[in-house]
C-alpha cells in the first residue's frame, strides 16, 4: 500500500498523495471490496497515526515518522481503547507520570485492548492521563526505544471477524518516551476524536465497498445457481427484492458520503454529520449483507463464496471507532442531555438548538 501511495493519502508532503477526502474515501471503498481486514490496517496507519502526528506533533516528529510511514517501512498502532473501558475512553486508567531518574522522559504504564496492527506495530500513538493534572495526552512510542519488558504487545487469536487484520493488546510497564515524544498542545478527548472522525468517514466509504463485492458476488449466484425446473435464483421477485434494497441503499450511502467528503474538505463539515453517515452505512452494510446471504442458502456457510467473511467483517465495523448505539447519541447529543428531562426551559431551548444544528445538516447535505 504504501508503494502504490495509498496510506496517509489526503496529507499533504512527506511523500504522501495529497488528494481529496473523497479521493481518499474511494480509496477505502476499493480496498474493502477485498476485505475489511486490509481497510483496518491501512485506515489505522493513515487516520489514527499518521493522523494525529500530522494534526498534533512537532515538525520534529513530522519529519521522523510520516515518510516511513506514508511508504509502509514502518507500521503504526493507535492506543485508545481499554479493557475495562470502551465506548467510555474518558475513564482510561493508562497514566503518564515524570520518570523517577531521566529528566526529560515519563513512564506509560496501562493496558490497551483490541488495537489493529499492535503485535507488529514499530511506532504507536498512546493516549495517557497525565499523573500530575488528569489531562489525556498524546506520545508517540517507539517499540525499538523500549527496554526489554517495558511493553508488550501480545496478539488476540481465535477472532470470528477481522481475520486478515492483525489484532492485539498494548501492555505497558512504566515505559519510557521523551517528552518531546508528547503532542505538544492538543489535550483531553479532542485528540484522539479529531484523527477517530477522520477514520469513522473513511468506514463511511469502506463498508459500501464491501457491500457491493456482496451484492455482485449474489448477483452473480443468483444468475448461475438454478432450482425449481431448471429456472435461475434471479428469476424470482424475492431474490430481486433483495438485490433491488442493497442496491439503493449502497447508493444512498456512497452519495451521503461523497457530500460529508466536499464538506469536510471545505472545513464545513460537523462530527454529527460523520457520526451519521458512519452508523447508517455500517447498519445498512451489515443488514443488507445478512439478507444477501440467504441467497446463497446453506452455500453462505462456506468460505467458498465469500460472503459469510464478509457478514462477519461488518458486524466488527459496525462495532469498533463508536458502535451505531453510540453514534445514534453523538447524532442527536441534547436528546440525552440529563437536564433535558429535569428542566422543561433547558429542554425548549435543547430542542431549538437541536432543530437548528439539523436544519444546517440537511441544508449542508
Amino acid at each position: 500500500m504504501g508503494e502504490l501511495g495509498l496510506l496517509g493519502a489526503t496529507i499533504e508532503g512527506y511523500d504522501c498523495a495529497g488528494v481529496s477526502s473523497v479521493a481518499s474515501g474511494l480509496i477505502t471503498r476499493a480496498v474493502e471490496r477485498v476485505d475489511s481486514g486490509y481497510r483496518s490496517a491501512m485506515s489505522v496507519q493513515s487516520s489514527l497515526v499518521m493522523g494525529p502526528i500530522y494534526e498534533h506533533g512537532t515538525q520534529e516528529l513530522k519529519d521522523k515518522f510520516l515518510p516511513k510511514l506514508a511508504k509502509g517501512k514502518w507500521v503504526g498502532a493507535f492506543g485508545l481503547t481499554e479493557p475495562n473501558h470502551g465506548s467510555d475512553p474518558g475513564s482510561m486508567e493508562t497514566v503518564a507520570k515524570p520518570h523517577p531518574t531521566k529528566k526529560g522522559y515519563y513512564t506509560l504504564s496501562g493496558s490497551k485492548t483490541w488495537i489493529s496492527n499492535s503485535p507488529i506495530a514499530d511506532v504507536f500513538i498512546i493516549w495517557a492521563k497525565l499523573q500530575e493534572t488528569g489531562k489525556i495526552r498524546g506520545f508517540v512510542v517507539e517499540r525499538s526505544q523500549c527496554p526489554a519488558g517495558t511493553l508488550e504487545t501480545p496478539a488476540i487469536k481465535n477472532k470470528n471477524g477481522l481475520r486478515a487484520s492483525i489484532t492485539g493488546m498494548i501492555q505497558l510497564d512504566n515505559c519510557p518516551v521523551p517528552q518531546e515524544n508528547m503532542f505538544p498542545e492538543v489535550e483531553g478527548l479532542r485528540g484522539p476524536f479529531s484523527c477517530l472522525n477522520s477514520a469513522r468517514y473513511g468506514i463511511s466509504w469502506g463498508v459500501m465497498g464491501a457491500l457491493e463485492d456482496c451484492i455482485e458476488k449474489a448477483r452473480t449466484y443468483s444468475l448461475e445457481r438454478t432450482q425449481f425446473k431448471g429456472n435461475p435464483l434471479a428469476k424470482y421477485q424475492l431474490i430481486q427484492k433483495k438485490l433491488a434494497d442493497a442496491s439503493t441503499d449502497a447508493a444512498f450511502g456512497i452519495l451521503a458520503s461523497i457530500q460529508v467528503g466536499r464538506l469536510k474538505d471545505e472545513g464545513k463539515v460537523a462530527p454529527e454529520m460523520i457520526s451519521m453517515i458512519k452508523r447508517q452505512n455500517c447498519d445498512r452494510a451489515l443488514s443488507n449483507a445478512r439478507t444477501l446471504q440467504e441467497i446463497f442458502g446453506g452455500n453462505a456457510a462456506s468460505d467458498e463464496y465469500h460472503i459469510g467473511r464478509h457478514v462477519a467483517n461488518l458486524f466488527v465495523t459496525q462495532t469498533y471507532e463508536g458502535q451505531s448505539d453510540i453514534h445514534g447519541k453523538l447524532t442527536n447529543p441534547t436528546i440525552y442531555s440529563l437536564k433535558t428531562f429535569t428542566d422543561n426551559r433547558h429542554s425548549s431551548h435543547s430542542r431549538k438548538s437541536h432543530h437548528g444544528r439539523s436544519s444546517i445538516c440537511i441544508e449542508n447535505m
